[in-house]
């Protein structure tokens, strides 16, 4: 760690997140297959990110891809305790 090392911007985590979603999605269109086998390690990930501000089972996350003709849509339930603890 540096002197300067505040100064520099860190890029927020969501930020990060959304990237990560955009080039799935991208990468999906794409026409690479039809099998998402993608899908369980961004679902392990979201668990992850999610445990570090609630805690949660390892089932409270759940990611799908869900298709209609030639839209398809990811769906990413995720379940929270009633009262959510850090």
């Amino acid at each position: 760690m540096g002197l300067f090392d505040f100064l520099v911007a860190k890029k927020p985590t969501a930020s990060i997140a959304k990237d990560r979603l955009r080039i799935i999605v991208a990468h999906e269109r794409s026409g690479r297959g039809s099998s998402p086998d993608y899908l369980p390690m961004l679902q392990r990930e979201l668990l992850e990110v999610i445990r570090k501000y609630v805690k949660v089972d390892d089932e409270a996350v759940k990611v799908d891809l869900i298709g209609d003709g030639d839209n398809k849509v990811l769906d990413i339930s995720v379940a929270l305790p009633e009262h959510a603890q850090a």
